[in-house]
């Protein structure tokens, strides 16, 4: 407040820059380095980093986690993100780790945290993991069990895309090897007949594994047992593939003549080729299972890890098309993992926005009242589980997770 002396008619109020304090804490975030042997994929950028940095957020990554997608620890820092070490990472109120996290690391966590994960139903040690989640009371979220308002699953539906896209890629390679494979282009050569792909299932993992077959000139048959799915799918795809219901003899005619079979999620229509099944099949063919848990439709067949093939390599021995020992197909899996800066790039679109809707809250309780479609996404909460299935794995009591935001 400022006096004019000349003036004899009292104090003049002046506007003062004046500062202000927010009491809320900024919502920090834990990106630790990713240590199993065969996941490549860093759910965000730098890019992603410098945009939840704007947005009030603190990021704390790992030393050397992103160099499985070839970004540098300067980059980041560049984006406003604090290098630290692992145990760090950890202490954060929000922990990013698309693979489980280790019994050891989940000790580590705050007491609280909310760990952002895949559902990874199959973990390995699921009884221990999830009591030592129950005891620090950590909100486990299973990124791609998230809807969104119209019922979409924004995280499992890209990923599946990019599962489509990739496996053709690696089929592409595989059948193009002239020493392990047969040394052939899938289509498009005038006067040469396109290969066969046929596809399982009508979701987005196989519309794009579709869409990329048909563009590569393969003659491409698509299975569902939904019809309206499928008609759908056919749709989408402009009446390029060759769609078909789930019939007996024409699976087992077009299995007979196809070069490659992609497998992926038939929701509540099971398809299941037993080793009866796989002799028919022609010798060199390749196999890909794109479903959120592979093995049920080739029960019989073993799994490669595409992830885990070393770069240069194309994996051998069942699927070996001139091998002079008669060996046993194989099933490939996890085909997103072989692309892991794309997928990096798409998830951090999707954690963006995600996280973009609980930079204001400091609870997770609020969090998942304001965003219910995370609500059927929790596996555990406030130390109780509060998935079914989880439940039933590790022989625990379910709790609804609605009763628990009321009370809390």
């Amino acid at each position: 407040m400022t006096v004019d002396p000349d003036s004899m008619t009292g104090a003049t109020p002046m506007p003062q820059p004046q500062c202000t304090l927010t009491g809320r804490r900024r919502m920090t975030l834990g990106l630790p380095k990713c240590d199993a042997g065969s996941e490549h994929r860093f759910p965000l950028t730098p890019e992603a980093v410098q945009s939840l940095t704007d947005r009030g957020f603190t990021v704390v990554i790992e030393e050397g986690a992103a160099a499985c997608i070839h970004y540098t620890d300067e980059a980041y820092t560049r984006a406003g993100a604090h290098i630290t070490d692992r145990g760090r990472t950890l202490e954060c109120d929000i922990v990013i780790h698309l693979t489980p996290l280790a019994v050891c690391d989940i000790r580590r966590l705050r007491r609280g945290a909310m760990l952002l994960t895949l559902s990874n139903f199959n973990r390995p040690q699921a009884a221990e993991v999830v009591r030592s989640l129950l005891e620090r009371h950590v909100l486990n979220i299973a990124i791609d069990l998230i809807t969104d308002d119209r019922g979409n699953h924004p995280f499992a539906d890209i990923l599946a895309e990019i599962s489509g896209r990739a496996a053709m890629v690696m089929a592409t390679s595989m059948l193009a090897d002239p020493v392990h494979n047969k040394g052939i282009l899938i289509g498009g050569i005038a006067g040469v007949i396109p290969c066969e792909v046929v596809v399982l299932g009508s979701d987005i993992s196989a519309i794009a594994a579709a869409r990329s077959a048909l563009g590569l000139g393969a003659t491409v048959r698509m299975f569902d047992g939904d019809v309206y799915r499928l008609r759908r799918a056919v749709r989408d795809l402009n009446g390029g593939v060759i769609g078909s219901s789930i019939h007996p003899h024409a699976l087992e005619n077009a299995l007979r003549t196809a070069d490659i079979v992609i497998s992926t999620d038939l929701q509540g229509c099971p398809v299941v080729v037993e080793q009866s099944g796989e002799e028919i099949m022609k010798k060199g063919v390749l196999i890909f299972d794109l479903s959120p848990e592979p093995g049920k439709v080739f029960p019989s067949m073993p799994q490669i890890d595409l992830a885990a093939v070393k770069s240069g390599e194309i994996p051998t021995g069942e699927s070996s098309y001139y091998s002079r020992r008669p060996q046993r197909r194989v099933c490939f899996v996890n085909a997103s993992g072989t692309v892991p800066r794309t997928a990096a790039m798409a998830l951090s679109d999707t954690f963006i926005t995600m996280l973009d809707e609980i930079a204001g809250d400091e609870a997770s309780s609020r969090m998942i009242n304001l965003t219910p479609g995370l609500q059927g996404a929790a596996l555990t909460f406030l130390g109780r589980v509060v998935n079914e299935r989880v439940a039933r794995l590790v022989h625990l009591r379910y709790t609804d997770i609605r009763i628990l935001l009321t009370l809390s």
